[in-house]
């Protein structure tokens, strides 16, 4: 067996059709790209899989949150998930952070604040628990 280390943080959908191609959509910071690649049925289910086995690892089983790219020196990405009232921000260093309690107002004016990091300093460091996510 070849063991490989893989970073697959910038995936963020697949998909399989009946041409066997397996197509991933891709956040490369910049943009999303859509990748095709020939593949058999059983490598959709084995992502899936996987994803799975992730998702039960993260913390207090919150799963990852579908996230949106910011223009910020602070944050690559914003992400919330209504349901929970959990904010998930992956700063420039790469670390991915969820707080948990907040409000949807907040997370809005989060999203159309002008500077993310003068709001994130002002109204969401220290005010919120976080917690470092593994995703």
């Amino acid at each position: 067996m070849k063991l490989s280390k893989i970073n697959l943080s910038g995936l963020i959908a697949i998909a399989h059709d009946e041409d066997f191609q397996l197509s991933l959509l891709i956040d490369r910071g910049d943009g999303l790209e859509c990748v095709d690649i020939p593949a058999p049925v059983e490598a959709y289910d084995g992502l899936q899989d996987l994803d799975a086995i992730v998702g039960a690892q993260l913390p207090e089983g919150k799963g990852a949150i579908a996230s949106q790219p910011v223009a910020s020196t602070m944050a690559k990405s914003l992400g919330y998930n209504e349901a929970q009232k959990l904010l998930q921000i992956e700063f420039q260093s790469g670390a991915v952070y969820q707080y948990q309690d907040v409000d949807e107002e907040t997370w809005d004016a989060f999203q159309s604040a002008k500077s993310p990091g003068k709001f994130f300093n002002q109204e969401i460091k220290g005010r919120y628990y976080s917690q470092r996510s593994l995703s």
